[in-house]
C-alpha cells in the first residue's frame, strides 16, 4: 500500500475558481498557482504505473492544474485497470442513447472531452474526505461534478464507492489534500429514477404499478429549465459575493418494496397488488380527509391514471420531491460530523410531503428506542405519545410510550440503494402505506419541519447537507457560509417585492436546528406554504434568534399567495429585542437554571404571551457534549443549550404564532413582512416551524417535553 504523508500549514487563501455544476465557468488558469511539496497532482505523477489513465483524463479535462495548485481537494484515483474496463463498458454499452456513447474508438483516446470532463469532475471533491469520515455507516460525497456518490462498507471491512470501487490505497495526505487510489472507475448513472427501477430486477411488481399508473411519466424531469443571474444582488452583509444556484436541478427519492418483500405479503403479481390495494384503501374515505373535502370518490376500478384509483394512492406515497442518500434523510450523527446538535437524547426525524396530495411521511432514526441499532431508519414509526412526557425536563417513562406500530424500515446495505440521474430509490422491508394510523395516530404529535425539508430546491441542489468549504469551492473560494437565491427559486416561495433577500445558512456551528437555517433581510415580503397536515385545529409556531439585527414581523396567513387573500395574525413580532436585558424579563422570559421547578411556573408565563423557550435538544454544536438521554433535569440547566443560554447571537425563543383549523385540502401561504422599510440591515430567520394539534398542546395527562 502506497502512504505518503507531507504536511504543513497553508497560510495563504486558495483562490481557485472551481465548479460543481455544469452551468458554472471552468477554472482561470491564471489564477492556479505550484508551490513547493508534494500535491496531488506531483502524487499521481509519482505513481503513473498505477494511475497513468487517469492523469491523461485530467489533462484532457484541464483539471490537472487545479490539482497541482493551492485548496483542500481529495481525489479517488482509478487504477489504468479499472479505466480499461469502464471505457470497454462505455463503447459496448447496447443501451447507450449516442452510439458508442460518443467515443472514437475503444481506447483510452477515444474518450470525448465531455466523457473526460465527466469522469475527472465525478472523481474529485472540495473539502477532505479521510477514509474515518468515508467509512463507519457510509456517507454522501458531493463530487465537482454537482453529483454525489455513496460509500459503504464490504463484508471484508473495506470502503466502496457506488457499491463497485474499493479503496485500494487510502488517506495518501499531500499540501493540498488528499488521494485514494481505487480498482474501478466511479459508476455514475445518465438514466432516469424510473429506469433504473425498471432495470433493476427486483422491483418488478412495484415497477409495472409505476408505469400502469402514469406516476412514471411524473418522474421524468431532471430541471426547471430555466437559468438564473442574480447580477450584483448575491452579496453577503459585508459586501462579499456569495455562491448562487445558475439552475434548479429536480429529483425525487423513490422507497420500493422488492418482489421479496411482496410475495412475503401474499402478493405475487400486479393483480394481487390491485386486490390488497382496495383492502388498505377500502374506508379511506373515513380517514383521508383530502378527497373527502373536496367531494372526491375514492376509486377501485381500472383506471389506474385516476389521482385517486386505490393503486394511484399506493404509489404515490412511496415518491418525495427531493432526491436523497440513505444518509441524507435525516440529519444523523456520523463520524467527522463536528456540528451534529442533538443533545440530551434528541433524535434525528424529519417530515416529507409526498406524491400522494397532502400527505406527510415521517422519517425517524430512534437512536435510543427500541431500534436494535442507531443507524436503522424508520418510515411512520409510531410510538404513543411520542412528544409528552410525564417527567419534568425528561423524556418521559417508557410505561407511557409503548411502540404501536414498528413502522417501515429502509435497507441499508452496499446493494439497498440504487443512485440514478435524477434521484435515488430505496428498499423497504415491509408494506408502506398511508393509512388510518398515519393521519391518526404517527403525525399526532408535535410536527417540527425544517425549512432545509419542505424547501426541496435546496436538498435537489446540493446545499441542504453540504460544508463551507464545498460551497467556498463553490463560490471561487469565497466565502462558504451561505448560499444567495435568487426570488422565483423556490416553489413555495413567493416574494413580493425586490427588496427581499434570501439567504441559506449551511451547515456549521449554528445555533439553529440541524445546523442550519434559512434566514435573509431587507426590506423583506415574502410567504411561505406550509406543510400539509391532516384536518385539525393546530398550534403554528416559529423559531428566531432575538437581536439587535431582527425586523419588526407582520405576520398573515391565507389559503392563497394572494396579498389580499391573507390575513393579519395577532400585533407585530418585535424581533429585536434581546433575551438577555428588560426585554426579555417583559416575555416572561427568566433563567431556568436559576429556579427550584427549572422553570415549569415561567414557562406557563411565557405561554401567556404567546413565546415558548426554544428546546433543549440542540445548541451550537459545538456545545452538544451530552448527546444520550439525561436521566436527571439538573443536566439539563447544567449545560449550554438553546432552553436555558441567553445573551445577544445565543439565544433562540419559540413564537406561538397563532391557533387555527388547518384543512388538509387547502394550501395555507404565511406571509412574513418587514414594517421597518428604512433600515435594509434588519433580518428575518426561519429555522424551522412547528404544526402542534391542540391534543397535544392541551393534553390533560401528560405534559408537553422539552426536546
Amino acid at each position: 500500500m502506497i502512504k505518503n504523508i507531507y504536511k504543513f500549514t497553508l497560510l495563504l487563501v486558495f483562490g481557485v475558481s472551481i465548479t460543481l455544476t455544469s452551468c458554472n465557468k471552468e477554472p482561470d488558469e491564471s489564477d492556479l498557482y505550484t508551490f513547493t511539496g508534494q500535491t496531488i497532482q506531483d502524487f499521481l505523477t509519482e505513481n503513473d504505473s498505477t494511475v497513468s489513465s487517469f492523469i491523461y483524463i485530467l489533462q484532457r479535462a484541464r483539471l490537472d492544474r487545479m490539482m497541482a495548485s493551492y485548496g483542500q481537494y481529495t481525489c479517488f484515483a482509478p487504477s489504468n485497470e479499472g479505466v480499461a474496463k469502464y471505457i470497454d463498458s462505455l463503447y459496448n454499452d447496447p443501451e447507450a442513447i449516442i452510439p458508442n456513447n460518443g467515443m472514437s474508438e475503444n481506447s483510452l483516446e477515444g474518450l470525448s472531452d465531455s466523457l473526460c470532463t465527466e469522469i475527472a469532475k465525478y472523481h474529485l471533491t472540495n473539502g477532505l474526505y479521510s477514509i474515518i469520515k468515508l467509512g463507519g455507516d457510509g456517507v454522501t460525497v458531493n463530487t465537482m461534478l454537482g453529483r454525489p456518490f455513496s460509500t459503504s462498507i464490504d463484508t471484508l471491512g473495506q470502503t466502496v464507492l457506488n457499491n463497485v470501487s474499493v479503496i485500494i490505497s487510502q488517506d495518501n495526505e499531500v499540501t493540498n489534500g488528499i488521494v485514494h487510489l481505487i480498482d474501478n472507475v466511479v459508476p455514475r448513472s445518465s438514466r432516469l429514477i424510473s429506469d433504473d427501477l425498471d432495470r433493476a430486477g427486483v422491483f418488478n411488481i412495484f415497477a409495472e404499478a409505476l408505469r400502469r399508473t402514469g406516476l412514471k411519466d411524473s418522474l421524468a424531469k431532471t430541471d426547471k429549465g430555466k437559468t438564473y443571474d442574480m447580477g450584483s444582488n448575491n452579496t453577503d452583509r459585508d459586501g462579499h459575493s456569495l455562491y448562487y444556484p445558475k439552475e434548479c436541478r429536480i429529483g425525487y427519492t423513490i422507497f420500493a418494496e422488492t418482489d421479496e418483500v411482496f410475495r412475503a405479503a401474499g402478493i405475487q403479481s400486479f393483480s394481487d397488488l390491485c386486490a390488497k390495494c382496495k383492502e388498505w384503501y377500502a374506508d379511506a374515505a373515513d380517514w383521508y380527509d383530502y378527497p373527502r373535502e373536496l367531494g372526491i370518490t375514492i376509486s377501485t376500478d381500472s383506471d389506474f391514471t385516476n389521482r385517486f384509483n386505490v393503486v394511484n394512492m399506493f404509489v404515490a406515497y412511496h415518491i418525495l420531491r427531493a432526491s436523497m442518500a440513505s444518509d441524507q434523510l435525516v440529519y444523523e450523527r456520523k463520524s467527522g460530523n463536528e456540528n451534529w446538535n442533538y443533545a440530551f437524547g434528541g433524535e434525528p426525524q424529519d417530515f416529507f410531503e409526498t406524491m400522494l396530495p397532502h400527505t406527510l411521511m415521517k422519517i425517524w432514526q430512534p437512536m435510543y428506542h427500541n431500534t436494535g441499532s442507531a443507524v436503522n431508519i424508520w418510515i411512520n414509526r409510531y410510538r404513543a405519545n411520542n412528544t409528552l412526557t410525564d417527567e419534568v425536563g425528561l423524556q418521559g417513562s417508557e410505561e407511557m410510550h409503548p411502540l404501536i406500530r414498528e413502522g417501515v424500515q429502509i435497507t441499508r446495505n452496499s446493494a439497498a440503494s440504487i443512485q440514478s440521474y435524477n434521484g435515488y430509490i430505496h428498499r423497504i422491508n415491509s408494506i408502506l402505506l398511508y393509512d388510518r394510523l398515519v393521519p391518526q395516530g404517527v403525525l399526532n404529535e408535535r410536527m417540527r419541519i425544517d425549512t432545509s425539508t419542505f424547501l426541496y430546491e435546496l436538498i435537489n441542489n446540493g446545499i441542504r447537507g453540504a460544508s463551507p468549504t464545498e460551497i467556498s469551492a463553490m463560490n471561487g473560494g469565497g466565502n462558504g457560509d451561505r448560499v444567495a437565491f435568487p426570488l422565483d427559486f423556490f416553489d413555495n416561495i413567493v416574494c413580493y417585492n425586490a427588496s427581499t433577500v434570501l439567504r441559506f445558512n449551511v451547515q456549521g456551528a449554528w445555533r439553529a436546528h440541524e445546523s442550519d437555517q434559512f434566514q435573509g433581510w431587507n426590506r423583506y415580503d415574502f410567504a411561505v406554504r406550509l406543510p400539509s397536515v391532516p384536518t385539525g385545529v393546530y398550534e403554528i409556531r416559529m423559531i428566531y434568534p432575538p437581536m439587535d439585527r431582527g425586523g419588526l414581523m407582520q405576520y398573515y396567513i391565507g389559503t392563497s399567495n394572494k396579498v389580499q387573500a391573507m390575513q393579519a395574525i395577532g400585533i407585530p413580532l418585535d424581533a429585536r429585542l434581546p433575551l438577555h436585558d428588560d426585554a426579555g424579563a417583559a416575555m416572561g422570559w427568566t433563567d431556568p437554571a436559576a429556579e427550584d421547578d427549572y422553570g415549569v411556573a415561567t414557562d406557563v408565563m411565557l405561554r401567556n404571551n404567546g413565546y415558548m423557550r426554544a428546546p433543549c435538544s440542540f445548541s451550537r454544536g459545538t456545545y452538544n457534549s451530552t448527546t444520550s438521554p439525561v436521566t436527571d433535569v439538573s443536566q439539563i440547566t447544567g449545560s449550554t443549550n438553546c432552553r436555558t443560554e441567553r445573551g445577544y447571537g445565543t439565544s433562540m425563543i419559540r413564537r406561538i404564532v397563532t391557533r387555527m383549523q388547518l384543512k388538509q385540502s387547502e394550501n395555507y401561504w404565511l406571509r412574513i413582512k418587514n414594517l421597518i422599510t428604512d433600515d435594509p440591515a434588519l433580518g428575518w430567520s426561519f429555522d424551522f416551524i412547528e404544526l402542534v394539534p391542540v391534543s397535544i398542546v392541551d393534553n390533560q395527562n401528560y405534559s408537553e417535553d422539552w426536546y
